[in-house]
């Protein structure tokens, strides 16, 4: 075969392959451009029900390096993201140093005042939710909420989440995230929200406070209009996206003191209604299938799952468990599974059981919907 010829038929087949991504290929015209992401979330209908996944930071202190340690965070990131979980809930097993302070709910995001130097170390907790936090934030929001911190010094290096409410600014959506910035008045608050001017809300809101906007009418347009100096929006509750309108809006991140903590200060009303527990010990995840004993549609679903020593040591060290007798852990969950029966390794990592545990009960979340 010629030199000629050989270059023929690689120009040949480049001008194919060129053809093929810009979707006019003879052969299949049809044919997708895969070079690209094209999995976008996309809403179907409001959705009421939740799923949470709880965690103990003591995993952090299991990990041998600053590097390591942000990496962990990174996997369990990404495994809250693409399974949809709406809330994590990061508890102490007896295994990390105990902070009296206790962060709220609406504080998740912030940065603990009392914590302004390396935490890692000294608190596997607070490093474990102040990364998840970070993680959470659309990145054009994170320089005006999370200052400069140790904590945060090779975040940048984590893959992305990609979330739905991380838009950019070429990207529509009638709800956005932002942050408040100085110069409240009485005409109302402007709103850092990633857009071409700031976004005006008639509300009177503290600045550098984050928030969950609604845009009115005719805010597209407003945006585009390079002559438009106002971009109308309101406030909503963080809920709204998922609830109204059926978005998945990230993850809120909550701290618990214990094991008992992650029940007893549950956000939402009655409760979690179904709670599953893992462990080596458990039952196999399939017989949650079984015919007969698949639970019934959930309200709000928590998963749990332990650390290095298992959940059983978070039950013997959790002094309100032990004050009602609990000796099982499984007695404190409404299932107790084993998410990878016959495991080859001697230890499934508490960051792989979140993948794995999430896949195999991925069932019981699709049939809610």
């Amino acid at each position: 075969m010629g030199r000629g010829e050989t270059n023929a038929k690689k120009r040949k087949r480049q001008s194919e392959a060129k053809a093929v991504s810009n979707g006019t290929s003879s052969n299949n015209p049809a044919e997708l451009d895969t070079t690209k992401p094209t999995a976008v979330f996309k809403p179907t209908k409001g959705r009421d029900w939740t799923v949470s996944v709880a965690l103990p930071g003591s995993i952090i202190a299991n990990a041998q390096s600053h590097e390591l340690r942000t990496s962990l965070c990174g996997h369990i990131a990404r495994a809250l993201s693409v399974f949809c979980v709406d809330e994590i809930v990061v508890f102490s097993d007896g295994h990390a140093p105990k902070k009296h302070h206790k962060r709220t709910h609406s504080q998740a995001h912030q940065t603990d005042p009392s914590q302004d130097e390396y935490t890692g170390s000294s608190d596997p907790d607070h490093f474990l939710i102040h990364l998840l936090s970070y993680l959470e934030t659309p990145p054009h929001l994170r320089r005006l909420l999370f200052p400069m911190h140790a904590n945060l010094r090779t975040a940048g290096t984590l893959p992305s989440l990609d979330l739905p409410h991380h838009l950019k600014p070429d990207e529509w959506c009638p709800y956005r995230e932002g942050v408040t910035l100085p110069g409240a008045d009485e005409h109302g608050t402007f709103v850092e929200a990633g857009l071409r001017i700031p976004v005006t809300i008639e509300e009177q809101i503290p600045e550098n406070t984050r928030v969950t906007l609604k845009f009115r009418p005719g805010a597209e347009e407003a945006n585009k209009d390079g002559n438009k100096e106002v971009i109308p929006a309101d406030p909503v509750g963080p809920d709204e996206p998922r609830e109204d309108s059926g978005y998945y809006w990230g993850f809120n991140v909550r701290k618990a003191g214990s094991l008992s903590d992650v029940f007893t200060e549950c956000a939402y009303e009655g409760g979690y209604d179904i709670t599953i527990g893992t462990s080596e010990r458990g039952a196999s995840l399939e017989t949650i299938y079984s015919e007969g004993r698949m639970p019934e549609k959930f309200k709000h679903l928590l998963i749990v799952f332990g650390g290095v020593a298992g959940l059983e040591v978070a039950v013997k060290n959790d002094e309100e468990l032990q004050k009602l007798g609990v000796v099982e852990a499984k007695d404190v969950f409404d299932k107790w599974v084993n998410v990878c029966p016959g495991q080859g390794s001697r230890t499934i990592r508490t960051e792989e059981a979140v993948w794995i545990g999430l896949m195999g009960l991925r069932r019981l979340v699709v049939n809610n919907e």
